[in-house]
């Protein structure tokens, strides 16, 4: 494995060469038309920006290889995983500690009110302005585990109009109430296109689909189609990666976090949580661990079934977006943390 110095050293060295970056793994370079990084002159003169986008699953080590090149490189962390834009929750959502963050310069996060529903456009505003903000010549290192922020940064985006609570609630509640098929036939006649795309009648997608034609009286792949340019397509080099430990070592670790999350604040964290009196469909209501502490603290459950469900749920996550990540970035560099 090649450590976060040496990596950022090639990063700095490389970069400005040839604009490209040695993970140990192979030449990566997104605008290289034989995909080993390789630029012409006329590519290397369009943008100095260099870019590192780490993802993988939760406790796969992300943010601490992000900080080690931030430290080596000089370069600007970006937070790129939904639940630690939120403040409040800074334990609770793993987000890296006050102490490591004044190692290097951190952006996006604890920068938005728990209150407030943070939608990946939002992100991608959030997002603009701090690249507007960076010096050039310092590398960007986006880390996170939210795909879709990441999908969104390199393919750009459709801005989809939020759906109003009581809406989705509504729809979802109106789907819960059929079997697959039929559940298949109403979004056929709502939206023919989303339909076709989903090969198994997922609730979740189905809600967000139907929610969405009923609100705006559009259907959700007419929005689709509407894609913005890609934040990153003038960058001199873009170098991705996904973390992807060993299945064990994974479970090992997230089986110890929350252990460490109990003795270290995650307790206090829920507690003002809750004095907000907040809506629990927020998205930060849904942080995993926020409910289980909620019910040892109301008494529900023991303390030791709070960190056992809690660490079920993170595993159930990590599965999840490991998945994704095969799914979507497939041809990105796996590396083992």
């Amino acid at each position: 494995m090649v450590e976060p110095v040496e990596l950022a050293a090639r990063l700095l060295e490389n970069g400005r060469g040839q604009g490209r970056v040695e993970f140990g793994v192979d030449w990566i370079g997104d605008e290289a038309e034989d995909g080993h990084g390789d630029f012409s002159k006329e590519e290397c003169v369009t943008g100095r920006r260099r870019a590192v986008l780490i993802a993988g699953p939760t406790a796969s080590g992300k943010s601490a290889l992000a900080l080690g090149l931030a430290q080596a490189g000089d370069g600007v962390v970006i937070n790129a995983d939904a639940m630690q834009i939120y403040d409040t929750l800074q334990v609770v959502t793993a987000r890296p500690s006050e102490a490591d963050m004044a190692l290097a310069e951190h952006r996006l996060y604890g920068t938005v009110p728990a209150a407030v529903r943070f939608s990946t456009g939002q992100w991608l505003t959030a997002v603009r302005a701090v690249i507007e903000s960076v010096d050039p010549a310092r590398p960007l290192i986006f880390v996170g585990g939210t795909g879709l922020y990441f999908d969104a940064l390199l393919n750009g985006f459709a801005d989809i109009p939020e759906v109003p609570a009581a809406l989705a609630l509504e729809v979802q509640q109106e789907i819960q109430a059929l079997d697959g098929e039929q559940r298949l036939a109403l979004l056929r006649r709502e939206d023919p296109v989303a339909a076709a795309r989903l090969k198994v009648a997922d609730p979740q997608r189905l809600t967000r689909a139907l929610a969405v034609k009923r609100a705006t009286g559009r259907t959700l792949s007419s929005f689709q189609q509407e894609l913005s340019a890609s934040m990153l397509a003038d960058f001199l080099s873009i170098d991705r990666m996904v973390l992807d430990p060993d299945r064990d070592v994974l479970r090992a670790r997230i089986g110890d976090r929350f252990e460490q999350m109990f003795a270290g604040g995650a307790v206090e964290e829920v507690k003002a949580l809750r004095a907000l009196n907040l809506d629990p469909s927020l998205p930060v209501m849904k942080a995993i661990g926020v409910r289980e502490i909620g019910d040892w603290l109301d008494g529900v459950i023991g303390r030791d079934e709070a960190i056992a469900l809690a660490t079920i749920a993170t595993q159930q996550y990590a599965k999840r977006q490991r998945t994704w990540f095969r799914n979507r970035f497939g041809d990105w560099p796996r590396r083992a943390a």
